[in-house]
């Protein structure tokens, strides 16, 4: 009987921004493919990126979590502003290997650091994906609310799902609403109870996942 795998993952046809990882395959393929990448104090191994990628492995989705190439180059700290450019090549880079895969849909997200990444990506490639998982947005620093980092959200033509704590120091709920009024293209929010910045707990974990699953998956799936 199959089971769904897991594996390392590598794709060095863009060595400047190369593919790492690991790569989920279900046992039987709904034809839906995710890239999920990480904040910008974690890598692909985040417990909240290895539950979502079970997660949507289990319902028949191809999942590819991956490290930004800022992680790559080295193994902890936060990522430099000059390296923004090369982390959005390296999710490029992970788009293409998951269309490799013969992922009929491809969906592109990230936690934090990484869904800003994948965002800014979009707004400058709406091709990129069917849809945007936008985990955690860092909408602005903490306790800095007009710092906003949404210049990019009026080019955004790939429609987004925002996955958001009520407790989350980098934006409140109604701050993101007040945001998402400002892409064009279809965007939803849905908050999450209970959660900071970090989204998932042990408490929250299962129905976190369920959640998120169900509202990312097309309703052709």
């Amino acid at each position: 009987m199959a089971m769904n795998t897991c594996e390392e993952f590598r794709d060095d046809s863009a060595p400047e921004a190369a593919v790492r990882g690991f790569l989920h395959r279900p046992s039987s393929a709904s034809g839906n493919g995710l890239v999920l990448t990480h904040g910008a104090g974690a890598n692909c191994k985040a417990p909240l990126l290895v539950a979502l990628a079970d997660a949507f492995c289990a319902a028949g989705w191809i999942v590819l979590r991956c490290d930004l190439p800022f992680r790559q180059a080295r193994p902890s700290g936060p990522p430099h502003p000059s390296g923004q450019e090369r982390d959005r090549r390296g999710l490029l880079g992970a788009v293409a290997a998951m269309r490799k895969l013969h992922a009929s849909r491809v969906f592109l997200g990230g936690h934090s650091y990484g869904g800003r990444m994948a965002s800014m990506l979009a707004a400058d490639e709406p091709a990129i994906a069917d849809r945007l998982l936008l985990l955690s947005y860092p909408l602005h620093p903490p306790q800095r609310p007009v710092d906003l980092r949404t210049g990019h959200f009026p080019k955004l033509q790939v429609p987004a799902l925002f996955i958001h704590g009520v407790k989350d120091g980098f934006g409140t709920i109604a701050e993101m609403t007040a945001a998402l009024k400002l892409i064009p293209a279809p965007a939803e929010l849905i908050p999450v109870a209970g959660a900071g910045h970090e989204l998932m707990s042990k408490r929250n974990r299962d129905e976190l996942t369920v959640t998120i699953v169900k509202a990312l998956t097309p309703e052709s799936a």
